[in-house]
């Protein structure tokens, strides 16, 4: 499941997508309001945390202009004010949920699951498949045609980056974000040396090449 989370507090986001990746699912931050909207408008996510205030454009700002542009992605609220007053009127701008802090990561990540299927139609999405290949977020496991694969922390990362953008080209920038936390070029070949092994454990024994060098451009995993 791809989860957005837009906070300001780095320490406090950085908590958050440590729990909710350990517990198999991708997560992007955002650190102001005007930054998460434009996020959420582009991204394909199946959960939405705001926390309440936020720099530039508070949250409940930011997801009553989301639902008036028609994004229907669920949305929980994340906020110190907890009193039913606040929780109101967190729902009535358009949140499904509403956790006050201090919680505990355990519900974090409970309530963010719950709304995901709730979107989903009941359909967790820890399982992604791509031709031969299948991926079990919660295992933790690989497998092509059948056969389990070994692979890395960083490896898996990979590997699950590119299967959710399976027969599109993925930048170099783009897997130094999503995958590396980079939000700038440095200058080292850490990208070429893991895709490198990741192509070796995917392809080496098997008939059919699936991950691709796109010269000038990136990589593409395809079935």
């Amino acid at each position: 499941m791809r989860v957005l989370i837009v906070e300001d507090a780095g320490d406090t986001a950085l908590y958050m997508r440590r729990a909710l990746e350990e517990a198999g699912h991708v997560v992007d931050l955002a650190a102001d309001g005007p930054t998460g909207e434009l996020m959420a408008r582009g991204g394909a996510f199946d959960v939405l945390v705001f926390d309440r205030m936020l720099p530039k454009k508070d949250g409940l700002s930011v997801v009553a202009d989301l639902r008036t542009a028609g994004v229907a992605t669920p949305v929980l609220f994340l906020s110190a004010l907890g009193d039913v007053e606040h929780r109101v009127e967190g729902l009535k701008a358009g949140g499904d949920d509403y956790l006050a802090k201090p919680y505990a990561a355990s519900e974090l990540i409970a309530r963010v699951e719950a709304l995901g299927r709730r979107h989903e139609g009941g359909a967790p999405s820890t399982h992604l498949k791509v031709g031969e290949l299948e991926m079990d977020l919660l295992a933790r496991v690989v497998r092509r045609e059948g056969r389990k694969i070994d692979i890395q922390p960083r490896e898996f990362r990979l590997l699950e980056y590119l299967m959710r953008n399976a027969n599109q080209v993925v930048t170099r920038t783009m897997l130094l974000e999503k995958v590396w936390d980079y939000h700038f070029d440095p200058q080292t070949n850490v990208i070429d040396v893991h895709v490198s092994r990741l192509r070796s454990k995917i392809d080496r024994e098997f008939d059919k090449p699936m991950l691709h060098t796109v010269r000038g451009a990136g990589y593409r995993l395809e079935a």
